[in-house]
């Protein structure tokens, strides 16, 4: 519950969307479980189901006389969980002196406001309500986490005073512009996905960003990333992006994501020799490629592009360290050997597609 969305990118909660560290990684399974591709079988299989079985009528949202108020119980209380609690106001914190983690989740908060005295605040969850405005949250002096994530917030504001926030997540909101983050000197995961945002910018001075999640928005160009040289995970999918290029400075990355764009080349990522993770699915690529120098690469998803020749997969020998690769709905995929192949070529695999190999 403490703390939050990956990519990897985005349903409630996107493949980029940053995961919280009591849920499974976005676009990642739960534990001991194989990885299930974007745009798998099961999706089908899922709409069917839905289609086939009668749907509940939504709830109407319920009037200012059901909400409910925040009643206090322990005033030495450290963390105070009010998930689904209906409640439409924050109120009546003031007698909370010690309180470090406060949870206020699928609620019906309009305003944030009445956190002035909580200068003890670390944790601060208002995931899932109706917050328009950032506002109000000076006195939260000592935050790092802040998550206000599937609300209908339209610029990112506030945050002058949070200069220890190390986790912002603002998914599924609805800002155009990234904006006033760049100040925060101990920022280490943004979680913006699921916006309107074309542009990445305004990053400059995130010298500490570890994590960058921008999937599911309108971006066009990989660009303004060269002082995120801490970068080690990187969020692109469900964008617009052709091209992969600017990432000369991001030695540091583990995983990459741009999944879902319009990428027909993989190139220009001759400095990510520690990355593990490739995601590139959904793309329009026919050549795997300018992947060899990648000696720790671990997982490359390649599912849903144009590969049609079985010397892309000889290429992967030198990859010794991969365990796990997606190339279903690509052209090599309709060989009846398929499996058998790959297992042949590549011996250290241990996962082809959502299949672990015995």
């Amino acid at each position: 519950m403490a703390d939050n969305q990956q990519p990897p990118a985005s349903n409630s909660q996107s493949k980029g969307e940053a995961p919280k560290e009591d849920t499974p990684k976005e676009g990642e399974p739960k534990e001991g479980a194989p990885r299930e591709c974007p745009g798998s079988n099961s999706e089908p299989l899922a709409e069917a189901i839905s289609a086939a079985s009668p749907q509940p009528e939504k709830t109407p949202p319920p009037s200012e006389e059901e909400c409910q108020e925040i009643i206090i119980v322990n005033e030495q209380t450290e963390e105070l969980d009010l998930n689904h609690g209906r409640i439409g106001k924050i109120e009546n914190l003031e007698p909370l002196k010690n309180l470090q983690r406060l949870y206020l989740r699928w609620n019906l908060i309009k305003k944030i406001e009445g956190l002035s005295t909580l200068s003890t605040l670390v944790e601060l969850e208002l995931y899932d309500n109706q917050i328009v405005v950032m506002e109000n949250l000076d006195g939260l002096v000592n935050l790092e986490m802040l998550d206000l994530s599937f609300n209908r917030i339209k610029e990112i504001n506030g945050l002058q005073k949070l200069l220890n926030l190390k986790k912002l997540f603002l998914s599924s909101n609805k800002l155009s512009e990234i904006k006033n983050v760049n100040h925060l000197p101990k920022l280490e995961l943004l979680e913006l996905g699921d916006n309107r945002l074309r542009e990445i910018k305004n990053l400059e001075g995130l010298k500490t960003l570890k994590q960058l999640y921008l999937g599911k928005n309108k971006i066009s160009k990989i660009q303004n990333l060269e002082q995120l040289t801490n970068l080690e995970i990187l969020v692109l999918q469900s964008n617009r992006i052709t091209k992969i290029e600017n990432l000369e400075e991001l030695k540091n990355l583990d995983q990459l994501y741009i999944s879902e764009n319009g990428v027909s080349v993989i190139e220009n990522l001759e400095n990510q020799v520690k990355l593990q993770t490739l995601d590139l699915a959904l793309n329009r690529i026919t050549v795997i490629e300018n992947v060899r120098h990648m000696a720790d690469l671990e997982e490359l998803w390649l599912n849903d592009n144009q590969i049609t020749d079985w010397s892309s997969v000889d290429y992967l020998k030198e990859n010794k360290k991969l365990v796990t690769i997606y190339l279903e709905r690509n052209p090599v995929a309709s060989d009846p050997a398929y499996r058998r192949k790959l297992k042949l070529t590549l011996p250290s695999l241990q996962q082809i597609d959502a299949t672990l190999c015995r």
